[in-house]
């Protein structure tokens, strides 16, 4: 029912089911992979009225597995490519699930997991994880404003201390908190204005 895409390698349709909605597949060397491709094979479709969950269990030498949502396949959305390049390293542990896909066992090889679930259900942890993209992103462009403010205001000097320099321009310190007052008010509205 499943397949899995890395690049580089064959599709893999090797899932298998750990209990009545929970299905698992190892993926070798992934400390080498970027994205993964997660999908419907067309064999079988989700029954009605459901959807899949899609985790993702980096490997852990010294630990049990631990599950990150990626976020979710359905009939109406049958394939999804998910980055996983740099989630071991900046997933905090509360945003890791507590089940388990099957037997839990150390590995040095990750896993892909998915959890069929009723898709209000789906649609709900799928809003969760835009809602805490948007949200880090709002924080990071905050702090990176916030930032170039403290950074241009460490040189401000009065007009008494200005040593005119010909071929310097000179820019209002005021003109910067403008700019930055209304791209914080922007960003808060649209994290994604800049695109």
């Amino acid at each position: 029912m499943f397949g899995v895409i890395v690049s580089g390698r064959l599709v893999q349709t090797d899932f298998q089911q750990c209990d009545q909605t929970k299905f698992a597949t190892t993926i070798t060397d992934a400390d080498s992979i970027n994205h993964v491709v997660v999908f419907l094979t067309g064999v079988q479709s989700f029954p009605p009225g459901t959807g899949g969950l899609v985790y993702f269990s980096w490997p852990e030498p010294n630990a049990p597995p631990t599950w990150h949502l990626l976020g979710y396949i359905a009939n109406e959305k049958p394939s999804a490519i998910f980055k996983i390049s740099g989630l071991k390293k900046t997933v905090p542990h509360s945003e890791l699930t507590p089940f388990a896909f099957g037997q839990q066992m150390m590995s040095h090889s990750a896993q892909i997991g998915i959890s069929v679930e009723p898709l209000s259900n789906v649609h709900q942890q799928a809003a969760l994880i835009t809602n805490q993209a948007a949200s880090s992103f709002l924080e990071f462009g905050q702090k990176m404003i916030q930032n170039f403010i403290n950074f241009t205001s460490s040189f401000a000097v009065t007009a008494q201390q200005i040593n005119p320099v010909l071929n310097e321009t000179y820019v209002p310190l005021s003109t910067l908190q403008t700019w930055y007052t209304n791209f914080e008010r922007r960003l808060q509205q649209n994290p994604y204005f800049w695109r």
